[in-house]
This record gives structure tokens, sequence and C-alpha cells, in this order.
């Protein structure tokens, strides 16, 4: 069975792959099935927006679809930049522009208050189905100063205190373990396994 990964960030499509490895399904982008429109994510939450995104792209493409909306809650920014990390600082902000405003925004607060989670919510869409939809955090700190060459996004600005280094520092099999898109995609690994063929 075909299983459609609602993304065209391929650092995340690679995650997936790697973490749905042992389904009996052939994991696809949306290259692959040569979709080219953008479902918009136009939601106030990581669900209505991976919900929004697995439903417009099982629509486009009669595939059981999975999406993800993902990103970093700032406790001290009141959650920000949330639901819009991916466009944080603008649409063509690159992560290195990121980071600096990140840290420019949080400039003067203790470390005790730099308390923050990473957020995935996953949602599974097909045709016919009811949509289902799990989400799992992973909290941690935002560090200093970024810190390691490993992952994506804002993964080197992400202290572990439990590991003594950022998600950036992490060999990429760890992460894949303990992440919070590896816990989402755990909860949504028992649920496709069971999804009605």
């Amino acid at each position: 069975m075909d299983l459609l990964i609602a993304t065209t960030n391929q650092h995340k499509l690679a995650e997936f792959r790697g973490l749905f490895r042992a389904l009996p399904y052939q994991v696809m982008s949306l290259s692959d099935v040569g979709i080219t429109d953008e479902v918009a994510e136009t939601g106030l939450t990581f669900r209505e927006n991976a919900i929004a995104k697995a439903e417009g792209y099982a629509a486009l493409s009669g595939l059981l679809t999975l999406a993800d909306d993902s990103g970093l809650a700032v406790d001290a920014l009141g959650g920000r930049p949330g639901v819009f990390s991916a466009r944080y600082g603008g649409p063509n902000a690159d992560p290195p522009t990121q980071h600096r405003l990140l840290l420019q925004e949080l400039q003067g607060v203790l470390w005790e208050q730099r308390t923050a989670q990473f957020v995935c919510g996953i949602a599974m869409a097909q045709r016919g189905r009811t949509t289902a939809y799990v989400e799992r955090q992973w909290p941690g700190l935002v560090a200093w100063a970024p810190q390691g060459s490993h992952g994506f996004g804002y993964d080197p600005l992400f202290w572990l205190p439990d590991e003594g280094c950022t998600a950036g520092e992490l060999p990429p099999d760890q992460k894949n373990r303990i992440s919070h898109r590896a816990m989402a995609a755990q909860a949504a690994h028992a649920l496709l396994l069971d999804w009605p063929g």
C-alpha cells in the first residue's frame, strides 16, 4: 500500500522514511506522485494545520496521506514561534536568520526561564475514512547559541538537559528515537499497522 508523506522538506521526508521503514507501505513524497499544488497552512494550531494538509493532499492524490505540522513553542514568548516556526522572521528567512531573531527575542531571559517544547502533530487521512491525529512534545530549553550540525531548523538551539547537548549535536539515529517527531511517528506507526486496507 502506498503512503504519501505530504511534505516537500527533504530532511523531514528522510526522517519519516527512516521511522516508517518497518511498515508494509511504500513511502512516497509529493514529488513522487507529481503533486505541485500547495495546501495552505491557515490554522492556528498544529492539529488544524496537520489535518488540513492530510485531508487536502489525500483529496488531491487519492492516497492514504500523512501530514505533520511541527514547530518550536517557547514558553517565555507565549508559545511563539509555534505554528509559524518555518515562517518565523518572514517567508524567506533562513535558519541562521531565525536563530538570530529567536536569540534576540530571548535576550536577558534567564536560563531556567528559557523552557521550550518541540511539538509534532501528525494527521492521517484517506477518502472515506475518519482522519486520525496524534501529537507529541519534546521538552528542552533554548540554548545561548547554536551548537551542532546535525538535524535541521531549530535543532542547534534546542538544549536537551537529559542528553547534555543540543538536538543539533545528536546523531540522527539517536534523534530518531527520542524526538517529538519520533514519538508522534511511533503513535502514528501503531495506527498505520491497523489501518483498514
